[in-house]
């Protein structure tokens, strides 16, 4: 096989998986209502939940080497070992690494809880604003027994 037809072929592979500047087509059957988003309070808060525990044993555990692995890179590097100087730097690596993952963890729950608690306000708000109530107010029912009403025309009749 030559070069052009190899890499024809890797072309083509990599077009068929490929979307630009797209997603891919709505599937209205994928869910029972067909609904494109579907949002469980108790999802979210399960997820939420996971992720403030992995947070908060992520800060505790995170951190149990962090003195003595910063206290031996020292000893070593005062002892002439280049190793020292490595471990030292490992701990620090480590170090930024753990708190990424802890502001991720934080991120998401916070960002959970928020969302939450936004959902449920704006569902209060909307059925405080559109009750059945309210909607029978734009809208003028007959009576049953009324004559149908003819529009009168505006404006001058020609």
């Amino acid at each position: 096989m030559s070069f052009e037809e190899e890499w024809a072929g890797l072309k083509a592979d990599a077009t068929a998986r490929m979307q630009l500047n797209q997603v891919p087509m709505y599937d209205p059957g994928a869910s029972p209502t067909g609904a494109d988003l579907i949002v469980h309070d108790d999802e979210l808060g399960k997820i939420g939940h996971f992720a403030f525990r992995l947070h908060n044993d992520l800060k505790a555990d995170g951190t149990h080497a962090r003195t003595t692995t910063n206290a031996a890179g020292t000893s070593l590097t005062s002892d002439g070992f280049e190793m020292g100087e490595a471990l030292t730097s490992a701990a620090t690596a480590w170090a930024k690494q753990v708190g990424t993952l802890l502001d991720a963890c934080a991120h998401i729950s916070n960002h959970l809880d928020y969302t939450q608690a936004s959902r449920k306000k704006d569902d209060e708000w909307v059925v405080a604003q559109v009750g059945v109530s309210k909607i029978s107010e734009y809208f003028d029912v007959p009576d049953k027994n009324a004559a149908p009403s003819v529009p009168r025309p505006q404006g001058p009749i020609i």
